[in-house]
């Protein structure tokens, strides 16, 4: 399978008060501090959502208008909010891009609010394997009913998460 690459439009560096109100939005989210006015931020087009290159890695992304970090910027920044831990059974599907659904899921931040960014991971390593809209509040995610929990947006091996292998 061939994917399509992740496509780069309208690149421009950010100013300070630009970085500051990304960083900060992802703070209040994440409860970490990230990149600085004292990093190179640039942010550019491609796609469903808007990337935020900072010192020439994509560390976030803005989608529907709000700043989340990427896979990437997760593994850099080690957050402990706004997860969602999957069993080792449902690793394989979401590192190929399935939703994440409810049965899988064996633990959840219990902030997480219906449409709120989250991030996905493994019970074993604890490490990031997917971001993804919440369809449902955390309470709702560990009641077990069938259906999907998380809309993924960027996972492992995606164009996203290759493109800094380039």
């Amino acid at each position: 399978m061939i994917m399509a690459e992740l496509r780069i439009r309208k690149r421009h560096r950010l100013r300070k008060k630009e970085i500051d109100a990304l960083a900060g939005e992802i703070f209040s989210q994440l409860g970490i501090e990230t990149f600085t006015s004292n990093d190179t931020v640039d942010r550019a087009e491609s796609g469903d959502y808007d990337v935020i290159f900072v010192n020439g890695e994509i560390e976030a992304i803005v989608f529907e208008g709000r700043a989340f970090l990427t896979l990437k910027g997760l593994l850099k920044y080690k957050p402990q909010r706004m997860f969602v831990t999957v069993d080792m059974g449902a690793v394989p599907y979401i590192s190929n891009g399935a939703d994440v659904m409810c049965p899988g899921i064996v633990e959840a931040d219990p902030n997480i609010r219906e449409g709120d960014l989250v991030w996905v991971r493994d019970v074993r390593n604890k490490v990031p394997i997917a971001i993804g809209k919440a369809l449902m509040s955390s309470e709702e995610m560990l009641k077990r009913k069938p259906g999907k929990a998380v809309k993924t947006i960027h996972f492992v091996g995606d164009k996203l998460w290759k493109f800094s292998e380039e």
